[in-house]
């Protein structure tokens, strides 16, 4: 799940039989660089468990094989953490390292600790990270693990989601979700001022991954962390009424307008606390956060999603949930695809996105308020995954786009889908036995 996978091809299908170390040399070599074939070939109904399951441990393996000086190390105490570090690739960002802690706090729960991303302010790098592991060790979220970087550059490269950034968020999720001490469904990310900036883009282009997400003392632009991405997750943002700087309050309450309205839509998908704290400049009480995120769980398969597919420092995700965008419907607009799952009927609405700045500040020239304008995406293309919880495999699925049925069969299972989809998301909660394939 790392950018080069992200950004792979679609790999070609075989009719061969595969076996577990067939499996897992195509990942191993698909982690090295190389294109093999998809060893995956169809199976039945009943076998779908020993598949899946198969399937996973063969991509586990591949990273213990194809990676074994990349993987995150065994977590220290959060009270006695050790630093680490990753080196982020040189075409991304010159000479960037980025050093961690990765600690856990209270006794393993069965299944898996909670996982907290903490993101630093852009103080002076050094003390800004003893602060968040300062922080980290106090707030009351145990038990939790938590992996806590510290900017590799400062200057222009103070940014948590330029692109060398965001390999390093893949990173991690590709190597945390791949080890039995971490709950795949309690992923969380949060932040402080610029890490409050990163946590409110990260959740919005990540959400796919997280349970929850609480930025503080910031407050983006909708524009660079689209509202509608963040249903199924809790989000939390917390800013002083009277934190002005860069219109931090401005933004927030922009925000709360934002979530509230699509929440009177979707009650049961828009949770968020978003509040404004009265009397409180850039200085707030950070505890609240991360204990209100541990009520959240996720949903890896959501069958009404939202997802504006957005550019972050120029680049796209290629998925998100259930869906793999194999061509955008526009190299230059944004899309929004609008996705409702029910009684074996998908309906999918794929619109382009224009933008339309309304309100821009005088001084710094930040776009702080737009308005958007829709038309039907006239072609595209894009993987719809399926499974047991989405659909009833035994019984044919009915697929429109735009209003016009483009599928209506049952799904065929085959281990390609399961393969597909792990290369796609490295997520042990999204292994799809069955993929339809919509172009149009």
């Amino acid at each position: 799940m790392q950018l080069r996978l992200l950004l792979l091809a679609l790999l070609p299908l075989s009719g061969c039989a595969q076996s577990s170390d067939e499996v897992t040399s195509f990942f191993v070599h698909t982690l090295q660089g190389q294109s093999p074939a998809n060893p995956g070939r169809p199976f039945p109904l009943k076998k779908l468990d020993e598949q899946r399951t198969m399937v996973w441990q063969a991509w586990c393996r591949a990273h213990r094989e194809a990676q074994p000086d990349n993987l995150l190390p065994q977590p220290d105490s959060l009270n006695n953490a050790q630093p680490h570090h990753w080196q982020l690739p040189e075409a991304l960002e010159p000479q960037a390292v980025m050093p961690f802690y990765f600690g856990c706090k209270g006794q393993r729960p069965e299944s898996g600790y909670p996982l907290f991303l903490y993101l630093h302010g852009s103080g002076p790098k050094a003390a800004e990270w003893q602060t968040g592991l300062w922080l980290a060790q106090r707030f009351d979220d145990a038990p939790s693990l938590y992996f806590i970087p510290q900017i590799p550059n400062e200057g222009g490269w103070y940014r948590w989601w330029q692109r060398s950034k965001q390999y390093a968020w893949e990173q991690l999720l590709q190597q945390a979700l791949i080890r039995p001490d971490v709950d795949p469904d309690r992923v969380y990310v949060f932040g402080i001022s610029e890490g409050g900036y990163g946590s409110q883009r990260l959740a919005s282009f990540y959400a796919d991954y997280l349970a929850g997400a609480g930025p503080m003392a910031g407050g983006e632009p909708l524009k660079n962390a689209p509202a509608e991405n963040v249903g199924h997750i809790g989000f939390s943002l917390l800013t002083g009424a009277e934190d002005r700087g860069f219109y931090r309050n401005l933004l927030t309450h922009c925000t709360a307008e934002a979530l509230d309205s699509l929440e009177e839509l979707n009650p049961a998908v828009y949770r968020h606390r978003v509040k404004l704290i009265e009397g409180k400049g850039h200085h707030i009480d950070y505890s609240p956060t991360t204990p209100w995120l541990l009520h959240f769980v996720r949903n890896p398969w959501p069958k009404h999603f939202i997802w504006e597919d957005f550019e972050m420092d120029g680049r796209h995700r290629t998925g998100f949930y259930n869906l793999l965008v194999n061509q955008r419907p526009d190299s230059v607009l944004r899309t929004r695809y609008d996705l409702h799952t029910d009684d074996n009927q998908v309906s999918i609405t794929v619109e382009n996105i224009a933008y339309t700045c309304t309100h821009r500040d005088p001084v710094y020239g930040i776009e702080l308020q737009f308005e958007r304008s829709y038309s039907p995406a006239p072609h595209g293309h894009f993987t719809l995954f399926l499974n047991e919880h989405l659909v009833d495999l035994k019984r044919p699925v009915t697929v429109t786009v735009n209003g016009k049925t483009v599928c209506k069969a049952r799904p065929a299972l085959s281990a390609a889908h399961l393969i597909r989809s792990v290369l796609a998301f490295g997520d042990p909660q999204r292994l799809f036995p069955a993929a339809v394939e919509v172009k149009w």
